[in-house]
């Protein structure tokens, strides 16, 4: 159930939004093994004027955020930073301007489904990859 936050400089991703979003989705499902259906995924376009990009950045400098349950091994966490870096290489966006932020919240931390703690609720996958 992670939450993924995109952001990037509005206007060259274009049309190609939806198939961003997608792609950025499959590496979780791949790396993570979400199910399918799984999805809260958002993408932020900001003005140009108001990011302040890393020197040596490109205006496809990508941030991605992702809040996930703890317990995901440091290999399905490798994983999945090489499949986003692999599935965004088909929107231009360099190697080198993909970074990535985990941010591990125990499942006690974390309101789901009609206000149960996630540790109480069958997820349906195995969070410990």
């Amino acid at each position: 159930m992670p939450n993924t936050r995109i952001e990037i400089v509005e206007g060259w991703l274009g049309s190609r939004k939806a198939a961003f979003i997608e792609a950025m989705h499959q590496a979780l499902v791949a790396a993570l093994r979400i199910p399918e259906h799984d999805r809260t995924l958002r993408l932020i376009e900001h003005p140009r004027e108001n990011v302040s990009l890393p020197p040596g950045k490109s205006e496809r400098y990508t941030l991605i955020e992702i809040t996930l349950f703890a317990g995901r091994s440091l290999a399905a966490k490798r994983q999945l930073y090489r499949a986003l870096v692999q599935n965004l290489e088909a929107f231009g966006v360099p190697a080198q301007d993909v970074k990535v932020a985990l941010i591990d919240v125990p499942r006690e931390n974390w309101g789901i489904r009609g206000g149960q703690a996630a540790c109480d609720v069958d997820l349906g996958f195995e969070v410990a990859v």
